[in-house]
C-alpha cells in the first residue's frame, strides 16, 4: 500500500492523481514492498525546482524531476530486501515515510511534446523514476541503470501505462494490420489509438458479406477501448499497405465524440502524414461542441 501526498502549486491536472496513485502502487508491488508507505509530491514549476536543485544539490538550473530518499538504500539493497530499514521511517500516521519529490509541470510539457505523447504520462514516468530512487535504485553506474530502467518499465506496464514515441504506435497499428479481414476489398488496414494514461488499443478492419456490417480499423480500436471504460484520446496511428489510410468520414465523426483535438497519424510503409482531427473534420459537432444545444435538448 502506498499513499502519495500531492501538492500543486497552481491548478490541478484533471486525472492526474487518480493515474499517479495507480503508478505508485504499482511501483511498490513491482518492489515488493509490503509495509504501509507514503510519499509526499509537489508539483511546481521551473524556477522553484531550480532554486530547490541549486539549494539541495548546488546544481543551478532546472530539471524534470528530484527524489529526496528518507533511507540510505542502495542498488545493491533495495528497500523491497530490507524491510527493516522503512520500518525506522514509520511516524504517527502509521505509515512509513519514503521521501519527497518535486516535479516540473513546465519540464514535463516540453518532454510530453518532445515525445510526442501526453502530459499525463510523461508526468507519471517521471514519478516512477523518481519512486524508484526513494526506493534505493540509482542510474550511476550502466548496470544499476539498466537495473533501474527495468523496474519502471515493469511498474508502468502493471499500472497500464507506457512512454511511446509515433514510430512506435505506427508499428502496433502495422501488427494490428495483420489480423485484417478484408476479403473483398483485399485492403488492409490497422489502427493503435493511444489513450490519455498510456494505455494503447489495437483494431483492424473487418468486413462483412453484407458490406454494410463491415467496420474500419479505427472504430475497432475505438470500440474496444470505450468497451473498457476509456474515453480519452491523444493520438491514433493508422497503416496500410497499398496507399495512405485516412479515416473515412464515420470514423472522423466517431473519433470526434471522444477525442476532439485527437493527432491522426497515416502510414503506408516508409510514408508517413499527419494532421489534427480538427483539419479532418472541421466544424465537427459532439458532446464538447454542444450537441445537445444543436439538437435542441438543452
Amino acid at each position: 500500500m502506498i499513499r502519495l501526498m500531492l501538492e500543486w502549486d497552481g491548478e490541478a491536472l484533471p486525472g492526474a492523481e487518480e493515474m499517479l496513485q495507480r503508478i505508485a502502487r504499482a511501483c511498490v508491488e513491482a518492489e515488493g514492498v509490503t509495509l504501509p508507505v507514503y510519499a509526499q509530491v509537489r508539483v511546481t514549476d521551473d524556477e522553484t525546482i531550480r532554486r530547490i536543485n541549486r539549494e539541495y544539490r548546488q546544481t543551478d538550473r532546472a530539471t524534470d524531476v528530484l527524489s529526496f530518499p528518507s533511507t540510505h538504500a542502495k542498488p545493491q539493497n533495495t528497500l523491497g530486501h530490507c524491510p527493516e530499514k522503512l520500518l525506522r521511517e514509520r511516524d504517527e500516521t502509521g505509515l512509513c515515510f519514503l521521501g519527497d519529490i518535486i516535479l516540473s509541470l513546465e519540464r514535463a510539457r516540453e518532454q510530453a511534446a518532445e515525445y510526442g505523447h501526453s502530459l499525463q504520462r510523461e508526468m507519471g514516468y517521471l514519478t516512477a523514476h523518481a519512486l524508484f530512487h526513494l526506493m534505493g535504485y540509482d542510474h550511476m553506474r550502466e548496470a544499476d541503470k539498466e537495473r533501474m530502467r527495468a523496474m519502471e518499465e515493469k511498474a508502468l506496464n502493471r499500472a497500464g501505462v507506457n512512454r511511446i514515441t509515433d514510430e512506435e504506435l505506427i508499428a502496433l497499428a502495422k501488427e494490428a494490420m495483420q489480423f485484417s479481414y478484408s476479403p473483398y476489398s483485399h485492403f488492409k488496414v490497422g489502427a493503435a489509438l493511444l489513450s490519455k494514461d498510456g494505455r494503447v488499443f489495437k483494431g483492424c478492419n473487418i468486413e462483412n458479406g453484407s458490406y454494410g456490417a463491415a467496420n474500419c480499423a479505427e472504430r475497432t480500436a475505438l470500440f474496444k477501448a470505450v468497451s473498457e471504460g476509456v474515453t480519452e484520446f491523444t493520438v491514433i496511428a493508422i497503416a496500410a499497405e497499398k496507399s495512405m489510410p485516412w479515416p473515412c468520414g464515420i470514423c472522423r465523426q466517431a473519433l470526434n465524440e471522444f477525442a476532439p483535438d485527437l493527432r491522426v497519424i497515416v502510414a503506408c510503409g516508409d510514408e508517413r502524414d499527419e494532421a489534427t482531427l480538427p483539419e479532418l473534420l472541421p466544424h465537427g459537432f459532439g458532446p464538447k461542441q454542444g450537441t445537445l444545444e444543436f439538437l435542441g435538448k438543452e
